[in-house]
């Protein structure tokens, strides 16, 4: 009877009665049909979390089942790291740090005005030879800053560590002198005997800090002030130092 669209009575589109959508009679909102809203969401589990890794790479697949023991095998046969789970599988969350370095806002325009995104510089290291830079845009300063780490990781290099004169000791300098380029900005890494420290800008000696580095000269040339150049040619040199085998190695 009347104008309803579903069963007897009323303008209903669904049960028996009333204006409900759902079940039967009166007026619900209900979704349709019998039961509840879902079942209950379990207990949050952590996506990055290595105890839930699933691998996806042959790389991590060996990591996983043990048969790659230490990040050394990985750098030593050039193996690509495409999953950041390998890094926090060999070295601790208490051992790893990072430090957003610079987060400037990029804009791009677009009919209805400026599109402004954030872009995120961040660094990660263990300080025992392992450095990694990591640069991601993003809508969201929290988002960037979470995916720059992700690609710091990822992107992480060895640093051969070495000395200024006599071998006495641990290594607490870089072995020999390195140049890094990027854009304008040309970074070069000079060996520095012990007890001098970091002579370098804020930028260049936090990065050296994050690779172990104890002692090192620098001199750089180019617009220094563009921070993401400067770091980037900082890194690039810094990776140079295992780009060659010595008589010692």
């Amino acid at each position: 009877g009347g104008r309803g669209r579903g069963g007897s009575g009323g303008r209903g589109r669904g049960g028996s009665g009333g204006r409900g959508r759902g079940g039967s009679g009166g007026r619900g909102r209900g979704r349709g049909g019998f039961g509840g809203r879902g079942k209950k969401r379990g207990p949050r589990v952590e996506v990055n979390s290595v105890d839930t890794w699933k691998p996806v790479t042959k790389v991590g697949r060996l990591v996983k089942s043990g048969r790659i023991t230490s990040l050394d095998e990985i750098y030593k046969h050039s193996l690509p790291i495409k999953e950041f789970q390998i890094i926090d599988f060999f070295i601790d969350k208490e051992t790893l740090r990072d430090e957003v370095m610079k987060i400037s806002p990029v804009q791009k325009q677009t009919r209805a005005g400026q599109r402004t995104r954030f872009k995120a510089f961040v660094i990660v290291g263990d300080e025992k030879g392992h450095v990694g830079l990591g640069v991601k845009t993003s809508s969201e300063v929290a988002n960037a800053i979470r995916a720059a780490i992700i690609l710091a990781k990822i992107a992480m290099v060895p640093v051969r560590m070495g000395y200024w004169g006599t071998r006495i000791g641990a290594p607490h300098t870089i072995p020999s002198k390195a140049t890094g380029k990027c854009g304008s900005v040309t970074v070069r890494l000079i060996p520095a005997p012990k007890g001098t420290g970091l002579i370098a800008a804020h930028a260049c000696s936090k990065l050296l800090e994050f690779a172990g580095v104890k002692d090192c000269f620098s001199q750089t040339s180019g617009h220094t002030a563009t921070m993401g150049n400067f770091i980037k040619a900082a890194f690039a040199a810094l990776g140079k130092t295992t780009a060659y085998l010595t008589p010692d190695t």
